[in-house]
């Protein structure tokens, strides 16, 4: 049986049905020039409620309303390019953002990717690297904010499956989105950001931080709005974008519903 396609509004997930075909006359894909539209839409309606370090954003309008965006972004960490395309890291790209409203078609999606990859090809990339996250998330009241999702879409559009990524602990803020462990590195060294990254945590209850100990304030705020979930790592897929590109990982067959939280 072939699963049904997920969808988001205003980060709450629903579900069309498998089988439905988009009539494509109604729909246009462009590049979004810059950011602040993209992370308008991504900030609203994806279930993180954040924004990557984008590289290229493409929408997806229906008669010239913004129904879906993807974002090409550059991850926290190059090597989860490198590991995969080695190389010149800007040569492949994350697919770190990829959101679509609720009343888009199911197979809205691999049409939309599909077009997406075309613009990637003549910009010159090699390849696209994508993680799906399969581990549900709750608030504070238990209440699933996130179900997680196997990547049944990236499968649907033949990427590469090449595995789990690193497995960690993540901490979760009361509402259930995660407190990165970049945003929390930033507060411990006064980077530039940690005003930002300190506020989520003062938001949940933590209480401004001093202008002293940051350090003594982090630990103490952690311990007391966040908690832990031990995360097994994201599945993780790829494409190859042009023919003679190879991975430097060995693709294994996809995972199944019900296998990945084994």
């Amino acid at each position: 049986m072939t699963p049904p396609c997920q969808r988001w509004r205003d980060r709450r997930d629903s579900y069309r049905p498998a089988g439905e075909v988009i009539t494509t006359q109604d729909y246009a894909v462009a590049r979004l020039a810059s950011d602040a539209v993209a992370k308008t839409f991504v900030q609203q309606h994806h279930y993180s409620a954040t924004y990557p370090a984008a590289r290229t954003r493409v929408g997806l309008y229906r008669h010239g309303a913004l129904v879906g965006v993807a974002v090409f972004s550059v991850p926290c960490n190059v090597k989860a390019l490198t590991s995969v395309f080695p190389g010149d890291p800007r040569d492949s790209v994350e697919l770190g953002r990829f959101v679509l409203l609720d009343d888009v078609p199911a197979n809205g999606e691999t049409w939309f990717l599909a077009r997406c990859f075309e613009l990637l090809r003549r910009d010159g990339y090699r390849g696209v690297v994508s993680f799906s996250d399969p581990t549900p998330r709750t608030d504070c009241t238990g209440r699933v904010v996130f179900p997680g999702h196997l990547g049944t879409i990236y499968q649907a559009h033949n990427a590469q499956y090449l595995g789990r990524g690193t497995a960690r602990t993540l901490r979760l803020l009361p509402d259930g989105s995660v407190m990165s462990a970049r945003s929390i590195q930033k507060i411990r060294s006064g980077e530039r950001g940690w005003r930002y990254s300190a506020a989520l945590l003062a938001g949940a209850g933590a209480g401004a931080p001093p202008s002293g100990d940051r350090g003594r304030w982090l630990a103490a705020s952690l311990a007391r709005v966040t908690r832990r979930l031990v995360h097994p790592g994201c599945h993780r897929y790829a494409w190859p974008l042009r023919r003679g590109v190879q991975l430097a990982m060995t693709a294994t067959p996809y995972p199944k519903e019900h296998e990945h939280e084994e």
